[in-house]
């Protein structure tokens, strides 16, 4: 699975979580790296280690577009080849090299290729909603203790929002989402998978995945009469245990005191991790006193988490309702066997038209 992950841009870092002439460590998809932005203000990810003895490159210097470890001085460009060693005056650095990964920002997001070959085109995780002109935009981060296809799983299981997003507090997006159980239907597309869920004849939701770890959702912002809100959410290893979880919010512009409001919210909840209020999440029940990104959060945090850190499938009892996680996996299962036998999988491709994400026709939840 993890050729398969690397084979896609996948999303490693906010844009933000780096600055100019500074470096991070960075653990993706099991793999030590380090995250630094030069000076001209291109970020690069290299090896997290110094290859001369071995100390994390991260608490070294960047210099220009360069980085230099701290212990000895040695140099690394963003293509990762060692351009200088000082106390080495008469060997040369031909041949002395870090791993290097082509990036590429979009939407508050540092995104990097770690697969084999040349990188493909930066085409499939682009949305035309995060590229509107004037648009409210935010990004998120939250790091949750499980593995990331527990996450993927959730966002392809339309009836868990009429039972844990109607637990605790109702926000916005549950009063427009209502506790019926709904009809669903699946149909693979050129990304990935639509998703559609009829709950009555006036409260029809519709989502499209791509693959092979995105999701795309509408769904009402903080008032009722708000502009919806188009989340993308993407699901990043870390480990086989943990895992990033990477957040679009883009909301059309309204008015400026609406636009005030919403800008103020999310300033204000913008580093909100539910895996920092675990166990009053899981031991004292009690979910966050919000409308939207803390609630919605916490109530899919204490669902997938509860599943444990790798939950044991052999041990599901699935059902015609699961139809969508099937979908899912079976996709997977087809790619992972593509790899394997070394012929060419899917050429997964941006879908063409906001129209494969039409807005929900709601009944109020009463």
């Amino acid at each position: 699975m993890g050729k398969l992950l690397r084979s896609f841009w996948q999303p490693v870092a906010l844009a933000d979580s780096v600055v100019p002439g500074k470096a991070r460590p960075l653990r993706v998809m099991g793999e030590d790296l380090t995250l630094y932005r030069g000076d001209s203000g291109k970020p690069f990810l290299v090896g997290g280690l110094c290859p001369h003895r071995r100390t994390m490159l991260a608490n070294g210097w960047v210099q220009g577009d360069e980085i230099r470890c701290m212990y000895h001085g040695w140099k690394f460009n963003g293509a990762g080849a060692c351009t200088e060693r000082p106390a080495e005056r008469t060997a040369g650095n031909a041949g002395v090299k870090i791993v290097s990964y082509p990036v590429h920002e979009y939407a508050g997001l540092i995104f990097a290729y770690m697969g084999e070959g040349e990188a493909p085109e930066f085409e499939l995780p682009r949305k035309s909603v995060f590229e509107r002109p004037g648009a409210l935009q935010f990004a998120r981060l939250e790091t949750w203790p499980c593995n990331w296809l527990q996450q993927v799983e959730n966002s392809m299981d339309a009836v868990h929002v009429s039972f844990v997003h109607h637990w605790g507090m109702v926000g916005s997006f549950g009063a427009v989402v209502a506790a019926t159980v709904p009809e669903l239907s699946y149909e693979e597309t050129d990304a990935g998978i639509r998703q559609t869920a009829v709950r009555s004849a006036g409260s029809t939701r519709v989502s499209d995945w791509t693959f092979p770890n995105n999701n795309h959702i509408s769904h009402p912002t903080l008032e009722l009469d708000d502009p919806w809100v188009d989340v993308g959410v993407w699901m990043t290893p870390v480990d086989d245990e943990n895992t990033m979880r990477f957040l679009i919010y883009s909301i059309p512009a309204s008015t400026p005191e609406a636009d005030a409001r919403i800008r103020d919210y999310f300033d204000t909840y913008s580093e909100y991790n539910p895996a920092d209020h675990h166990d009053d999440l899981f031991v004292n029940g009690n979910l966050p006193d919000d409308r939207l990104v803390q609630l919605t959060s916490a109530q899919d945090y204490v669902a997938a988490v509860g599943q444990g850190t790798i939950v044991d499938r052999t041990k599901e009892v699935l059902g015609r309702s699961d139809m969508g996680i099937a979908l899912l996996r079976r996709l997977y299962w087809r790619e992972m066997d593509a790899i394997e036998k070394g012929v060419p999988g899917k050429r997964w491709k941006r879908l063409s038209a906001d129209a494969h994400m039409p807005k929900q026709v709601n009944e109020i939840a009463g």
